[in-house]
Formats: structure tokens, C-alpha cells, sequence
């Protein structure tokens, strides 16, 4: 356990899932942020039981046994994932200017704390980068010694970014998905035609409000805004939500528990602030070409749970 407290506020979204928000919180725990924001949904009156599982999941949050500035955030009644967690986040960026962000499915190697801190400060004013992620999905490829690269991806299992990039431009209704769609600006937006054709899809059926969620949201605003995400070059979060109790998490996927790898100081930063299209294009592979029907469907199921 560290001995000093951890400066950058972390901000820690939960539900009703106590025995993987223990874990989570357990590992911030360890870290010991001096301030730690809770946002809460509350439990949905038709589900037998939920209201106890929320009750004791938010009971976790009184474990804080370190000098610790605890604000919460929590709702009375069900929000749902789209306008819960974006809500949110909105309040999260009220109270601080910059934030790590985890939900209660993401397991963090404790390296990726610092991690998320030395490039906060990095990039603080740096527009091109939108946010830092923890998720690596290269399954061990590295194509340098660098400790990251950029990307055109958003990965949001553990991430942290800055009150001036999303204020002003995280838009949950997607108000400008129809201008940019018919006008398209999308191919250019993500740098080729099958990728358009595969985005278009998914943004229509968010700003048609299909999808019950909050990221695809936060996908179209970084891209709007041709801003980059930095990637660490090792895995630093485990998607432990992959289960019946998961919200979109809930069907089979290789991207499920991949074991996280503490990251090694001091950073090597890249040489300059571009894209890794290799990365990239092995990215889009393993993430996004999975057939549209399926990845709806994934969303979809969490209805009627």
C-alpha cells in the first residue's frame, strides 16, 4: 500500500454488482486517491432483489479507511446506462477538472493509476489528445519500446481525460450525427470506406436511441474533434464484467479477463503525436468487425434482464 495519497481524483461508477465492485474498489483502495466521486443508478422496481444488491453495493463505498474526500452521486430511481453513466460523468467534470474513470467492472493493474496521472499532466493542454485509456487489445504485439501510442480508437474499460474535452463536445443525443452522415464527412472522420460504412450503422441506431448506452457517444465527439486517445503498449485493465449480471458485457468474446501487466517507469514517450495504423488495423479486427447484428444484440439483451 502506497504511503502517500494519490492526487488525481478518481471517479468510480457502480450499480449492482457487489462482489466486482468490491474488487475494484479494493484495488483504489490500495492507491488511495485523495478524492473519490461515486455515481450511482438506482435499482429497477421491476427486478426482484436489485434494490438490496444496489443498496449493499453502494455500502461498499464506506470501506474508504484512508484520508479521502468522498462525493456522491447517487440517483433514487433507474436511469439506465445511457443517461446514467453520461449524466454522470457530466457531474464528475463539474467537481474537477480532470478525472480517472473506471466502472465496476474494471479490474486496474495498480500501475495504471500513475500511468493515467503522469500523462494527465503530459497532455493537459495538448487538444489533439482526447483521452488515456488502460485497455490494450494487441494480445503482446509491441512494434517499439515506447510505454504507448495513439490512436483513433476510444477504449472506455478504464480511462481518464480532462473537463475541457468533454464539456463542450460529449453530445449523448449525437446532434450532429446527421449533418456529418449526410453531408459525408464520416469517411474522413475514421480514414476509410468499409469503417464508415460499419460506424454509420451503429451511430444511427444511437442517435435513433436503439442502443441503451452512453460510449459510442464519446466515440463520435473525439472523432468530431480529431483528437487521439493514448494506448499503453501492455494491458492495464481486465474486463471482469463479462457475465448473466453485465449490462452489455454478457455474450462470449476473447476481449473477456484478458490479464492486465504492470506498467514500467519511467514512461518512453513516442517521438511524435500520430497514429499508430498498425495498431490500428489489428485494433479494428479484434474490436469492431464483429457483425453489427450481434453487436446490437448484446445491447439489446440488457433490456430484458
Amino acid at each position: 500500500m502506497l504511503n502517500t495519497l494519490f492526487k488525481t481524483p478518481v471517479a468510480f461508477i457502480i450499480f449492482n454488482r457487489p462482489d466486482s465492485t468490491q474488487r475494484v474498489f479494493d484495488l483504489i483502495a490500495k492507491v488511495r486517491p485523495s478524492k473519490l466521486l461515486v455515481v450511482a443508478d438506482g435499482p429497477r422496481h421491476n427486478r426482484k432483489g436489485e434494490a438490496e444488491k444496489c443498496a449493499l453495493t453502494r455500502s461498499i463505498i464506506d470501506g474508504v479507511n484512508w484520508e479521502c474526500e468522498v462525493i456522491t452521486n447517487y440517483s433514487d430511481k433507474n436511469l439506465g446506462c445511457k443517461r446514467r453513466v453520461s449524466s454522470g460523468i457530466d457531474w464528475v467534470f463539474e467537481q474537477v477538472e480532470e478525472a480517472i474513470i473506471l466502472e465496476d467492472d474494471c479490474l486496474p493493474d495498480p500501475s495504471f493509476f500513475p500511468f493515467c496521472q503522469e500523462l494527465l499532466e503530459r497532455y493537459r493542454h495538448d487538444q489533439r489528445i482526447g483521452m488515456i485509456t488502460g485497455d490494450n487489445f494487441q494480445f503482446g504485439q509491441r512494434r517499439n519500446d515506447d510505454s504507448y501510442y495513439f490512436s483513433k480508437y476510444v477504449h472506455i474499460w478504464g480511462w481518464a481525460s480532462w473537463r475541457d474535452r468533454w464539456q463542450g463536445s460529449y453530445d449523448v443525443a449525437m446532434t450532429k450525427w446527421p449533418q456529418i452522415r449526410d453531408e459525408k464527412f464520416l469517411e474522413d472522420l475514421v480514414g476509410n470506406k468499409q469503417e464508415a460504412v460499419f460506424w454509420a450503422k451503429i451511430f444511427d441506431c444511437v442517435y435513433r436511441g436503439e442502443i441503451d448506452t452512453w460510449d459510442y457517444q464519446w466515440v463520435f465527439a473525439n472523432w468530431v474533434e480529431g483528437r487521439r486517445t493514448v494506448i499503453p503498449n501492455v494491458n492495464l485493465i481486465s474486463n471482469i464484467g463479462f457475465d448473466q449480471n453485465a449490462t452489455h458485457t454478457t455474450g462470449v468474446s476473447e476481449l473477456a479477463n484478458i490479464p492486465s501487466s504492470p506498467m514500467m517507469f519511467p514512461l518512453q514517450h513516442p517521438v511524435g503525436v500520430f497514429n499508430n495504423l498498425q495498431a490500428d488495423a489489428y485494433s479494428a479486427e479484434k474490436c469492431f468487425q464483429v457483425p453489427l447484428t450481434k453487436r446490437i444484440l448484446n445491447k439489446v439483451l440488457s433490456k430484458l434482464k
